[in-house]
């Protein structure tokens, strides 16, 4: 009679675990028409690299490990000196450029003065020539009434070389004052040379002040690099850096970590993606908070495989084949109805189960 009580609490139990069983498997398998989950899934946030856009040496340090920071919070300065010197070398290159540029203008306002003066000593000649010219034909008309009265014996052998002397004077006048127009026309084009000279040399002036202009401005820019602030919100991490410690332009220091938004990258088998479309809401359980469930929505799916952005993607033409079912990275932003302080709690890298409702 024992034996076979035994026997009946071992069926019982047998048929209980079953029936689990059937109940359990009933469950998963009605879940899984309208879900796709899971755990290959981490936290993302942006982490943004510090780093130098100048040289030199770490002044001081203002941050530690884990600290939080504001954006525009000080985290180090670089030795300012090299940098003050090029401010002051720039500036008085720019000094004396703008020296230069006022002489080549007053050397512009000088010869375009004398050109003035050069132009009015051509009219002027001209007008010399006129009258010298008037005062020749008087003088010719004179000494042929004088030569015919001479001819005739009217006149004496005097009167007749004085005619004659008036007009060959009146002939030198002309030819002194024609000459005289010839140097001052000469002149004004030589000075109109050097203005055309001197306007360049004046452009060259004012480029050079640009230019000066653009290395002051470029030593002030680069001397505000020497002081590196947070360009987020966030918390900073692994500082590595001490003072002392020569910097190089693109060289990435640390990170800051933003620590008010979060998603989820979430690599899901290619054979659970037939019915996942963005818009899809998620149900998030993170291993470090199990007590609380965040919601998310699918936002975007990648255009490649996990596998394709690797150092050495496989390549299936080469070698032996084997069938591997590949994972695609999916993004799962988190709702803004979730707790903004769990949300703060998240890291990146820790892992997350997910659950998608498909339908």
């Amino acid at each position: 009679m024992e034996k076979k009580k035994t026997n009946k609490k071992f069926i019982v139990i047998i048929g209980s675990l079953i029936l689990l069983g059937v109940v359990y498997g009933s469950y998963k398998y009605i879940h899984s028409l309208s879900h796709e989950g899971t755990d290959d899934a981490q936290i993302e946030k942006y982490m943004t690299p510090i780093i130098p856009r100048v040289s030199g040496y770490v002044k001081k340090v203002y941050i530690k490990d884990n600290d939080f920071v504001k954006k525009g919070d000080t985290l180090f300065t670089i030795d300012q000196r090299d940098y003050q010197l090029k401010i002051d070398e720039a500036t008085a290159a720019l000094a004396a450029a703008e020296g230069n540029f006022e002489v080549s203008k007053a050397d512009v306002g000088s010869i375009l003065a004398n050109i003035s003066v050069s132009d009015a000593n051509v009219k002027s000649a001209g007008g010399n020539i006129q009258s010298a010219k008037i005062k020749l034909g008087l003088a010719t008309n004179d000494f042929n009434r004088y030569s015919n009265l001479y001819k005739n014996h009217t006149i004496t052998k005097q009167q007749y070389e004085q005619a004659l002397a008036a007009k060959q004077e009146a002939e030198n006048q002309v030819r002194i004052l024609q000459q005289q127009e010839k140097a001052s026309a000469f002149q004004k084009s030589v000075i109109q040379a050097k203005s055309v000279v001197s306007n360049k040399e004046t452009d060259v002036a004012a480029a050079n002040i640009k230019r000066a202009q653009a290395l002051l401005e470029s030593a002030k820019l680069n001397l505000s690099y020497t002081v590196i602030t947070a360009a987020i919100d966030g918390q900073v991490s692994k500082i590595d850096i001490q003072p002392g410690q020569l910097v190089q332009p693109g060289q990435s220091l640390f990170y800051i970590i933003n620590n008010n938004e979060a998603w989820v990258i979430a690599n899901f088998k290619e054979t659970q993606l037939n019915k996942m479309v963005a818009g899809q809401k998620v149900a998030l359980k993170v291993d470090a908070y199990p007590d609380y469930e965040f919601t998310g929505t699918i936002t975007s799916f990648s255009p490649a495989t996990g596998s394709r952005f690797s150092i050495l993607p496989p390549d299936n033409a080469t070698g032996n084949f084997v069938k591997t079912i590949q994972r695609l990275p999916v993004k799962i932003s988190i709702d803004a109805g979730n707790d903004i302080e769990k949300v703060k709690l998240l890291r990146p890298g820790m892992n997350v189960d997910v659950d998608v409702h498909i339908k």
